[in-house]
């Protein structure tokens, strides 16, 4: 199985983008993640690729699977035969929203 090219556009704190990179982790798949929250240049970029805001946003072999949670991901993955299915629990839900905690910060941008 060849091992796919991936580009995550995600955020720094949030329950989806951990999802997503659970789900990368448990398949030991590499990608170039592209913080959206430290960089408004890869906001941008996602939003351009994927016709829409919402992330996270992954790019997969040149398909953009936007707006998934780590569940969604890994269902992906599995129905377009990159990986095989695991029945491995991730490190980390992959289906949850942020907790409530990850918004009452404030939230600092690095320009």
């Amino acid at each position: 199985m060849e091992t796919p090219q991936i580009t995550a556009y995600l955020k720094t704190h949030c329950g989806w983008s951990a999802g997503v990179r659970a789900v990368l982790a448990k398949y030991n798949l590499p990608f170039t993640e592209k913080d959206i929250i430290q960089n408004p240049a890869f906001r941008w970029e996602m939003e351009t690729k994927s016709g829409q805001p919402l992330s996270p946003c992954i790019e997969v072999n040149d398909q953009m699977v936007a707006d998934v949670s780590g569940e969604e991901l890994e269902d992906y993955l599995i129905e377009n035969k990159l990986v095989q299915p695991s029945s491995e629990e991730p490190a980390v839900p992959i289906n949850a929203p942020c907790a409530d905690e990850q918004h009452t910060g404030a939230v600092r941008l690095r320009l």
